[in-house]
């Protein structure tokens, strides 16, 4: 498949007249053709126009057709898997082995989607039937259900080529809510950008869908992007990235004439707690998953760990020790662009030269492009407790050791962090028991909660949960990983009266669609003619 450079919008291509710009490659440093070219303001509106129009018909599509539609992508993604695996390789220095699962791994969560919206439950419906002999006042009839809010915006993520990109998490869940999708490209990765983007309207062709369903924009700053949330057609929006960035956008958003809800995951240290009888039992093969968990895709995941809190004592030296041995190893890690490893280097600079930090081991990197080593510190509780800034992300392959003394340091840390996606506990059945308000305290400040594992490696499924209080995310009653994800992206809608054939399927006495309801209170699938009235004191 050829790349023109041009940003997609509905079922044409821009005209190409805006900023170039070109992929490079994270190791060489050197560009990869094509040109890409900016969208301007006109392909915005247009975009935005089209999404609007297209939200009439498609946020009425049945959940069978949704699933149709949500299939095709990923059939059509696999098609061209080779190529979008070839192209990313390219521009993102990921291995090949690892892009192979994130295609795997973006087909999938389309498929479960797809899933979801077939069975139909996920809309949450609710009935309640009237009672014209309540007194003093007869109940009227009242029904509800989730409906989709309108064109949405997604933003493609640097770190996650394909799976938090085009056809990503975000873009699977807005479209299976019922919603039109205008994605702005990442920069990082244009070429594979487009090639995702290009099948993906061809499903919207392939399953009669209207055009404006998808678009595609791309840009070389954040100009496009800026547009995209402050529109007023655009009705919500999803972001993985940087706090910075992460954080302009959300109140972009909530600082419209009509604010919109945004989703925005941005930065996470992840803290891991190695309690007394784990780092007494099991302390080199914690220290050997973490060195592979805070390395793995040269630490650029969210879920990276990036602060280690263990007790002081001859244990915690071994342990230091074992890190100490894995970081010795010769490997160099390759970070995605320019300005990840210049923020990167700029933060491990900062670390050496602070005073209360003491450098533990670092590997140098080789001198060319994106290229950096992995670096341990290491601090004691006090320090950390005085400095807050030390819990700040550094987005690579570094993290840092803290050692404490005493159980009420271990609490106090806890309660002092921010918001974080996950937080892990390393310890046994006896460690659980004494440190259970540790757990009590980290369930308030996390999305995730760990046992004896590690955070990196987030399951697509029903019960996973990728969210968090701020500033891990933007609003933690969410998360962007998983079925639950679509709920960003709906709102509930109260149908009062109405005549049994003017309701949504979702909402008929006869239940066509099978789905799980909740009648009267209580949940079933049968029709109402099938269902007694629930007696309600009152």
């Amino acid at each position: 498949m050829g790349l023109t450079g041009r940003s997609i919008i509905g079922f044409r291509d821009a005209s190409g007249t805006g900023q170039i710009f070109r992929g490079r490659n994270p190791i060489t440093g050197e560009s990869i053709g094509p040109e890409f070219f900016s969208a301007s303001m006109e392909d915005v509106n247009a975009a935005a126009q089209l999404g609007h129009d297209a939200f009439v018909t498609y946020g009425n599509v049945s959940g069978r057709d949704k699933g149709k539609f949500l299939r095709q992508i990923a059939k059509n993604i696999e098609a061209i898997a080779e190529e979008v695996i070839e192209r990313a390789a390219l521009e993102t220095a990921l291995p090949k082995a690892r892009l192979q699962g994130e295609t795997a791994r973006t087909c999938g969560q389309l498929r479960l989607f797809a899933q979801v919206v077939e069975e139909g439950s996920w809309v949450m419906a609710r009935l309640d039937r009237a009672d014209p002999d309540r007194k003093p006042a007869a109940k009227p009839d009242i029904r509800s259900m989730l409906r989709p809010l309108g064109p949405a915006v997604v933003f493609g993520a640097s770190n996650f080529p394909l799976a938090f990109s085009v056809a990503g998490g975000d873009t699977a869940s807005a479209l299976a809510a019922g919603n039109p999708v205008i994605v702005k490209g990442h920069p990082a990765h244009p070429g594979t950008s487009e090639l995702v983007g290009r099948v993906l309207r061809d499903a919207v062709r392939q399953c009669g869908l209207p055009e404006g369903v998808f678009s595609l924009l791309f840009d070389a700053g954040n100009e496009v992007g800026t547009a995209l949330v402050k529109h007023q057609l655009v009705k919500a929006g999803g972001f993985t990235g940087s706090r910075t960035a992460g954080k302009s956008l959300m109140k972009l958003a909530a600082s419209r004439p009509e604010p919109i809800p945004f989703f925005a995951e941005m930065s996470s240290t992840n803290p891991v707690f190695v309690l007394p009888g784990a780092l007494r039992q099991n302390a080199e093969k914690i220290a050997a998953g973490l060195h592979a968990s805070f390395t793995l895709g040269a630490g650029q995941f969210c879920t990276k760990p990036g602060m280690v809190f263990v007790p002081d004592g001859p244990e915690a030296s071994r342990f230091t020790a074992n890190l100490q041995q894995a970081l010795n190893q010769p490997v160099q890690f390759h970070l995605l662009t320019e300005g990840i490893r210049n923020a990167y280097s700029a933060g491990i600079n900062a670390r050496k030269t602070h005073g209360n930090l003491k450098l533990i081991a670092e590997m140098k990197a080789a001198n060319n492009a994106n290229c950096v080593g992995a670096a341990l510190f290491e601090t004691d509780a006090q320090c950390f407790l005085n400095d807050p800034e030390l819990a700040d992300e550094i987005f690579g392959p570094s993290t840092l050791l803290v050692r404490h003394s005493r159980r009420e340091e271990v609490l106090e840390i806890a309660r002092g962090l921010e918001g974080h996606l996950t937080a892990t506990i390393h310890g046994t059945e006896q460690d659980l028991a004494e440190f259970k308000d540790l757990v009590a305290i980290l369930e308030g400040k996390v999305g995730r909660l760990i046992f004896n594992g590690f955070p990196t490696g987030v399951e697509v499924c029903h019960a996973m949960v990728h969210g968090g209080p701020f500033p891990a995310t933007s609003d933690s009653r969410w998360t962007s990983v998983g079925s639950q994800a679509i709920y960003r992206f709906c709102r509930p809608l109260c149908y009062q009266g109405f005549p049994d054939a003017a309701l949504p399927e979702e909402l008929r006495d006869e239940n066509p669609l099978g789905i799980w309801r909740m009648l009267d209170g209580e949940m079933t699938r049968e029709p109402v003619s099938q269902s007694p009235k629930l007696e309600v004191a009152g």
